[in-house]
């Protein structure tokens, strides 16, 4: 004892700062044999009353010591010694308590193993290579050589019939082992035959109340799908055992079910084809009718957390995931009978799935539910009358669900039948939870309902929704129930904001009671009601508009302060903190310039909850599951037995609190100046934060890249040395954030705001090395794209490939090209910002752009590459004809593309040639001219696909005419021209023939003006028009060259008459309205 006291004396001066202390411990450890410091070392390892920078020092010397002596020391030892180190080392991996000293003594057990291999003789010996933390790491760069070795031990082990504990820990480590070499197809291959006693282990584990091989085969689901290829129909066959066992706890069942799901997700293609999925439908809907009696659920009055624990929560939710992973075609014959099956069982319980089941598959069985809509929305609403409560609540769960899944078709379609229901449901006053739930249906229903198809409705729906509100006013204030008051609350929110302006005349029927609730409900277990009501009124005003609110405003604004001013008193989880954010910003919008006054109180603590830091943490697989996910926690596996960690925890708030910022950027601009400054410091360290598996924290780093430009334009007002100062704290990290990105939609987002900001700032605004830095990060998104769509072609010769995964691969291109767009964005707002100056930094780009354009490519890659080129032609001519060669065949090809997005890019950038490339360009011109009138005069060139394309090609065939004349027969092709305007989709090409067009008028050109003016009438027609469809808008420069042209032939007397009488009622009025505001 004396001896070992004495040794932890020693270990603590083996770390002394004092060189002279440290190295005469160094000498005295020097001199202790090798098998007493082992000893000693172990010792101090498991001493509990040891302090742990002592323990740890010896981990780390107990290491060395076996990595640099082994041969010298461990072989002299007797074989009582040697297994007792293995115990020990066993031993204290699973007791020792801390993270830090447990995973250096796995390292120690790993380097003895690294040591032994070769060597071990017993099953039992090798259970100290399975218990590392980190098996396959054992072996290192060595993983190769000792690959038979590695083999023959796991197939011993899991063969072992004497040691059931062997057979488990070898199993886990086979799983480790191939979820370490996932992208290694040759060594999973090699390594397939160990799959059927990983399967075994899984059966026996179950039985033994052990879950843990179980859940390493849901990993290697997730992971590493292809390896269970070849055993996959045992795969499955085992998983639906398991599920099926009743005498399993709920949560290995659950497992088993996973294991089919997680498949379901990462190799849908391989599982599709294997009938024994089909059997995995009934055993989803058996554990969804898996519900407890409860003779109080219907008088709830408050909503609990789903049970997600329960099987019926864990079967619902397998069962939306089978929808969306296998896909529609296959999953809804599969469970359509089942469903039809369960709705007619006398038991309420299979109605209740059966409907519940209706929810779940709605997103993933889309399309094939669409078609036969009418016949499961005309049974479904049969069950808004059934004798059992919880059966009404699911019919009305559906009802909600396919509202939303459906939209708008369901609305258009069913609309009348669908209100009725739950308008009827709604009086169900003896079950308040039904009652509730009916009103959240409602709620789906009116927010993706179509303005003009919810206003014959409105008269019943608020006289309606009124009543009831009235009645759970009178029952709040009697017995203090309040679950209806809260969704009905939240429906007259829903109804108003689809209504719009339509529900001024039912405004004074509500805003007397809704005011009332905020002021009066001020009790903590009203937090959530009053929050909702907030909502209501802001959603409200917003609906009826500033002069019917103004004169609520005053008071509505009172209660919105005093709330505010009470607001470092709430609890951080009080439900009205994100509602009061919103309503804040509803407000905003309302009023305008005059919210200005009310920015001190609100952005305090709007600050506050956007500058929420979500907690996170590293953390090892076991100290992962001693933290619940129940605890909101999320984590993302990182391999080696690793997973990062984020506390979501206000991250909804936070992410709320974000876009209310924006939208005050947005409303105020230069109001909001003063904030500019605190809300860019929030907002740029954002873009910095890579972790956003979840959701929410999407959502915040999306605003915050959103937010950028209207920063700047806030801050325009305090001079450009200000707004210079705010760019660069932004940009560095927005060019950054666009090179390591990894979501799409957030990288998207991340990339259109920094083009907006470039074309904000204008010339100077990169230096050199964010120019070096961007090209890099540009020119490795392309190469990106390009891999990509090999991959995807290499899938497409996958054993696997169907029509299922060409829809997944078709999805995955469409995300890629979404990139492309925003590429091509970025390159816009540099040309348009630098011109010529910047093409010797783009031509790093350049070939990858031509690649692009080629005849081979897929017709998105051709649009946009031709895209960036009509970039480089208007922005940085006459240089830009040094790559003509590059790019004007493949331009001349593309204007008669079967693809009319193609076609279109092609026709733009005729038109740019014309206005913009000069005399360099001129033959390309003459030539594409033809090409041109002939896509116009197809007779296919005004379908609703073709359009645009057509447009741009009439309006290319205008700015030849107009800016290079001598390319054109100009009189013979002015009457056609006219004949075709006006152009009424693209807008901005629409305002450009009609300034041709006022050049023409006011040059009398006789061709366009006719003999005697006889034309005028179509041109007034043509003028009429544009208005009307907004092609021409006020602030448009040539509104004002066309109200002049009318106001000529207004004092004209007979010819104005002539000119107005062939126009209809609204061209009429189109062109009052010209009058009246240009």
């Amino acid at each position: 004892m004396a001896e070992q006291q004495q040794f932890y004396i020693l270990l603590g001066n083996l770390m002394s700062p004092d060189n002279d202390i440290r190295k005469q411990s160094e000498e005295a450890y020097d001199t202790i044999p090798g098998q007493t410091k082992i000893t000693f070392l172990l010792q101090a390892i498991r001493d509990a009353a040891c302090a742990e920078e002592v323990k740890t020092m010896a981990a780390v010397l107990l290491r060395r010591l076996l990595s640099s002596s082994f041969e010298e020391i461990y072989p002299g030892l007797t074989v009582d010694m040697q297994t007792a180190i293995k115990t020990e080392l066993v031993t204290s991996i699973q007791t020792e308590a801390s993270p830090n000293i447990r995973k250096k003594v796995a390292d120690i057990a790993a380097e003895l193993c690294r040591n032994l291999l070769g060597c071990l003789c017993h099953n039992s010996h090798y259970a100290l290579v399975f218990r590392c933390r980190n098996f396959p790491g054992i072996f290192g760069n060595q993983q190769q050589h000792y690959m038979e070795v590695i083999k023959r031990m796991l197939v011993q082990c899991m063969q072992d019939q004497e040691n059931p504990q062997i057979r488990t820990l070898a199993a886990r480590a086979a799983a480790s082992f191939v979820l370490s070499n996932e992208g290694n197809a040759a060594l999973l291959k090699h390594f397939s035959d160990l799959l059927p006693g990983i399967l075994q282990a899984v059966n026996e584990s179950c039985y033994q109340g052990d879950d843990s091989v179980l859940k390493s085969l849901v990993e290697i689901a997730d992971t590493a799908p292809k390896y269970l290829r070849p055993n996959l129909e045992a795969t499955l066959q085992l998983s639906l055992k398991l599920c099926a066992d009743t005498t399993l706890t709920n949560m290995q069942r659950q497992l088993a079910l996973e294991v089919i799901v997680t498949l379901s997700e990462t190799a849908a293609a391989m599982l599709r084809k294997h009938t024994a999925i089909v059997a995995s439908i009934p055993q989803m809907l058996a554990m969804m009718v898996d519900l407890e009696e409860d003779e109080e659920w219907s008088m709830a009055d408050e909503l609990e957390d789903d049970d997600f624990d329960s099987n019926a929560v864990a079967g619902e939710s397998a069962l939306d995931r089978m929808a969306c992973g296998l896909g529609g075609k296959m999953v809804l014959p599969m469970i359509k009978q089942h469903i039809m099956t369960m709705l007619q069982n006398p038991d309420w319980k299979y109605r209740h799935a059966g409907l519940m089941a209706l929810s779940a598959i709605g997103e993933g069985c889309h399309q094939q539910m669409e078609a036969i809509l009418n016949e499961i929305v005309s049974f479904l609403l049969l069950f808004c009358q059934d004798p059992h409560p919880r059966v009404r609540y699911a019919a009305c769960n559906a009802i909600g669900q396919m509202a939303t899944d459906f939209a708008p078709t369901f609305q258009k379609k069913f609309h009348d039948k669908v209100i009725s229901a739950l308008l009827q449901t709604m009086e169900d006053q003896t079950n308040p939870r039904v009652q509730a739930h009916a009103a959240a249906a409602l709620i789906n229903f009116t927010e993706d309902c179509p303005k003009s198809l919810l206003i014959p409705y409105l008269d019943s729906l608020v006289q309606h929704l009124h009543v009831i509100m009235v009645a759970k006013l009178q029952e709040l204030i009697q017995k203090g129930t309040k679950l209806v008051l809260e969704q009905v609350v939240t429906s007259i929110a829903s109804v108003a904001d689809t209504a719009e302006e339509k529900f001024v005349p039912y405004y004074d029927l509500f805003m007397p009671s809704l005011k009332h609730i905020v002021e009066n409900a001020v009790q903590k277990e009203l937090r959530l009601l009053r929050g909702k009501t907030i909502e209501c009124i802001s959603l409200i005003g917003l609906a009826v508009g500033k002069d019917k609110f103004m004169p609520d405003a005053s008071a509505v604004m009172q209660l919105l302060l005093k709330t505010q001013t009470d607001f470092n008193d709430l609890e951080d989880d009080d439900p009205q903190i994100s509602y009061m954010i919103s309503a804040w910003a509803r407000m905003c919008k309302i009023l305008g310039k005059e919210f200005q006054q009310y920015l001190p109180v609100v952005m305090g603590p709007l600050m506050k909850t956007a500058s929420i830091k979500p907690e996170v943490a590293l953390l090892d697989t076991q100290d992962m599951e001693n933290m619940s996910e129940d605890d909101g926690w999320e984590f993302v596996n990182l391999g080696d037995q690793q997973s990062f960690g984020i506390k979501t925890a206000g991250l909804e708030e936070k992410a709320t609190a974000c876009q209310m910022l924006v939208c005050y950027a947005k409303e105020l601009k230069e109001g909001f100046v003063e904030y500019t400054e605190q809300v860019v410091k929030l907002m740029v360290p954002l873009l910095k934060f890579y972790f956003h598996d979840d959701i929410l924290l999407m959502g915040a780093l999306t605003t915050s890249a959103e937010s950028m430009p209207l920063l700047l334009e806030c801050a325009r007002v305090r001079g450009p040395d200000y707004l210079t100062q705010m760019w660069h704290f932004m940009c560095d990290a927005l060019i950054k954030a666009i090179g390591t990105e990894p979501d799409s939609d957030v990288l998207s987002e991340i990339m259109h705001s920094f083009a907006k900001c470039i074309e904000l700032m204008g010339e100077g605004c990169l230096n050199n090395e964010h120019f070096e830095e961007l090209g890099g990060i540009l020119k490795g998104k392309l190469e990106e794209h390009f891999k990509n769509q090999e991959l995807r072609q290499a899938k497409r010769q996958d054993e696997d490939y169907d029509e299922g995964m060409e829809e997944t691969l078709q999805d995955e291109d469409e995300n890629d090209v979404y990139i492309l767009t925003k590429v091509s964005d970025i390159l816009h707002s540099v040309f348009s910002s630098y011109k010529e100056q910047v093409l010797p930094w783009f031509e790093q780009l350049l070939q990858l752009i031509v690649q692009l354009v080629c005849p081979s490519r897929p017709w998105a890659d051709r649009q946009w590459g031709l895209c960036i080129f009509d970039d480089v032609v208007e922005h940085c001519s006459p240089s830009s004809f040094k790559y003509a060669e590059l790019f004007l065949r493949a331009m001349a090809l593309s204007l008669s593309d079967t693809s009319p997005e193609v076609r279109q890019a092609a026709a733009y950038g005729v038109g740019v040639m014309a206005q913009y490339g000069g005399e360099n360009y001129r033959p390309f011109c003459t030539e594409a001219l033809p090409t041109l009138l002939g896509v116009i005069q197809s007779p296919d060139s005004k379908v609703k696909e073709n359009v645009n394309a057509t447009e741009n090609c009439i309006s290319a065939v205008g700015k030849v005419m107009r800016f290079r004349p001598e390319c054109a027969n100009v009189n013979e092709i002015l009457p056609h021209w006219l004949s075709w305007l006006p152009l009424n989709e693209d807008k901005e090409e629409a305002v450009h023939t009609f300034d041709f067009l006022c050049d023409l008028i006011e040059s009398n050109n006789p061709i366009v003006l006719g003999p005697d003016n006889a034309n005028l009438p179509k041109i007034f027609q043509i003028i009429a028009e544009g208005v009307a469809n907004e092609s021409v808008k006020s602030e448009d420069a040539c509104s004002k060259r066309l109200a002049n042209v009318i106001r000529q032939v207004q004092g004209s007397g007979g010819l104005w008459t002539q000119c107005v009488t062939m126009l209809n009622e609204t061209q009429q009025k189109a062109i009052q309205d010209l009058l009246n505001t240009a």
